[in-house]
């Protein structure tokens, strides 16, 4: 049976804060919000640096600076007009369906985290739910969806029993 989020550790001190076990942790309160089965999806999320993550952000966004976190859907599915989008079919426990992808910055968090007088742990928990609502067709473009997305993030972390970060 395939991990529920397939760790990729690029910076080393995102081995050391424990990336894999909180990035789980988030990732099972989202699909318990959200009612999709456990079992039978997967994910794979990048911890790395801003050295790197600024790569991805110019080849992939075309932006050349640095971000807190990018995902990669591996299907395009997309909230309309604040109605949430409609969530994939699970896969087979030992074949689960791949969401796609996400990649955080340790250097970004730390100092958003710092910035916002938070425990980084907090934020990061933020961000992978953020990018795991991005890889369910979730976004923050039109103001109808990002209200759709916050409130659901909002949901999800107060599962977590962390506050509100908006």
């Amino acid at each position: 049976m395939e991990p529920l989020v397939d760790i990729v550790i690029e910076d080393d001190r995102w081995e050391a804060f424990g990336l894999e076990a909180l990035a789980t942790t988030a990732v099972r309160a989202g699909f318990a919000e959200l009612g999709l089965a456990e079992p039978g999806f997967t994910l794979c999320l990048m911890g790395c640096d801003d050295a790197r993550i600024l790569e991805l952000n110019g080849d992939f966004r075309g932006k050349a600076k640095p971000t807190n976190v990018l995902s990669w859907p591996s299907e395009e599915r997309g909230a309309a007009d604040g109605i949430r989008p409609d969530l994939p079919q699970a896969g087979a426990v030992d074949d689960p369906e791949p969401l796609g992808d996400i990649a955080i910055s340790y250097d970004t968090c730390a100092a958003e985290a710092e910035a916002a007088a938070k425990p980084m742990a907090d934020h990061v928990t933020h961000l992978v739910i953020h990018g795991l609502l991005h890889l369910l067709g979730y976004d923050h473009i039109r103001d109808a969806d990002a209200e759709l997305m916050e409130a659901t993030e909002v949901r999800i972390l107060a599962r977590l029993g962390l506050s509100d970060p908006y």
